[in-house]
């Protein structure tokens, strides 16, 4: 039986992206297909390098040649990635996807969240940027072990100059506590601090990114609005603990985003602590917090649940060093995290794949 690229590809036609809900080839995610006797190659191009479904897709495509061309086809499929965008692009176009890690309740771990998922993102091989934008209270100098770091500049050709992101663990970093005293308060009205806010994005060389996480402040104000309104935002990550004093104001930060004039996608929610565990004894789980508030929480807003995160001691060891957990890539936390990435990461093409074909 003669093997050629039509009959492969009629085959891989067969093969459907489960999230996408369309096959492969019309989603021109197959590229580049060499064929030599026996011998089947190409390129499976996925839209997000995070994708949880990379292997379920290579095995599908491996099964259809071989069922729809040739038994005995040796097929070598190379996984790459090109991860889609907003259509809204007409600001920050080299900056694909804002990702906004937010909660309308402070101590819920949004920093610890989002400096995780920035690591993993980065570990999968997307472009990632941090942008940390809780003005009173900065966690990223802390969280990557940066405290009186000063970013440097750099003068365009227009003679406009440019802040520089601190790059650290392949992502490129940006927050107030770089430009301020880490021991004085920062007594800013609102506009002074959204003011601020734009900067960070507006005025900084983020170069080409995949994704850039904004690690936003407590509660539902100037600097949630300014952003929202200001720049194409991809989707939201609700971050909460499972206690119903955290969930009542949870509840409140999630609505914002479906209100007239903000209308941004909830991409899912995150329950962090969700349970005490020792690391000696991870089979042991204390729900000293309550249980299931966060998938409740997603049920009622029928929104999906990214997934829990357990509280250990090593999370707050290492976020105090300054080297986030997820760089340990086979301890269970990191694993949590590394799945919670790849499920916004899904959303996110689920979202701008869809927000296409309606345009």
């Amino acid at each position: 039986m003669i093997i050629t690229e039509e009959k492969v590809l009629a085959a891989l036609s067969h093969v459907e992206d489960p999230d996408l809900k369309k096959d492969l080839v019309t989603l021109k995610m197959i590229k580049d297909i060499k064929i030599e006797d026996k011998k089947v190659s190409f390129t499976l191009e996925l839209t997000t390098p995070a994708c949880p479904l990379k292997d379920m897709l290579k095995n599908a495509c491996v099964n259809a040649v071989k069922h729809f061309v040739d038994a005995e086809a040796e097929i070598n499929i190379n996984i790459t990635s090109r991860v889609t965008k907003p259509v809204d692009t007409s600001q920050l176009k080299a900056i694909k996807n804002i990702v906004l890690i937010s909660s309308g309740k402070g101590g819920v771990g949004k920093s610890t969240v989002a400096s995780n998922l920035a690591v993993t993102l980065a570990a999968d091989g997307a472009k990632v940027g941090l942008i940390d934008a809780d003005i009173y209270g900065p966690s990223v100098p802390i969280m990557f072990d940066l405290v009186g770091a000063k970013p440097s500049a750099k003068e365009t050709e227009d003679g406009k100059t440019l802040i520089l992101p601190i790059e650290k663990y392949g992502i490129k970093l940006l927050s107030l506590g770089f430009f301020s005293d880490p021991d004085q308060p920062v007594p800013w009205r609102g506009p002074m601090a959204s003011n601020a806010i734009k900067q960070l994005f507006n005025d900084a060389d983020w170069g080409e990114l995949d994704y850039l996480l904004i690690d936003l402040p407590p509660g539902t104000g100037d600097i949630h609005i300014t952003i929202c309104q200001s720049f194409p935002i991809a989707g939201a990550v609700i971050v909460t603990t499972p206690q119903q004093v955290a969930l009542a104001d949870t509840r409140k930060g999630l609505a914002m985003f479906g209100m007239p004039g903000i209308n941004i996608p909830v991409l899912g929610v995150v329950e962090n602590m969700s349970y005490f565990t020792p690391e000696e004894l991870p089979e042991n789980k204390y729900y000293i917090f309550g249980k299931d508030g966060g998938k409740e929480l997603a049920e009622r807003f029928e929104v999906p649940f990214l997934g829990e995160v357990p509280l250990v001691q090593g999370i707050t060891e290492a976020g105090d060093k300054g080297a986030p957990i997820s760089l340990q890539t086979d301890h269970p936390q990191a694993i949590s995290f590394k799945e919670i990435a790849g499920k916004i990461a899904q959303q996110i093409s689920i979202h701008n794949v869809q927000q296409m074909a309606n345009c």
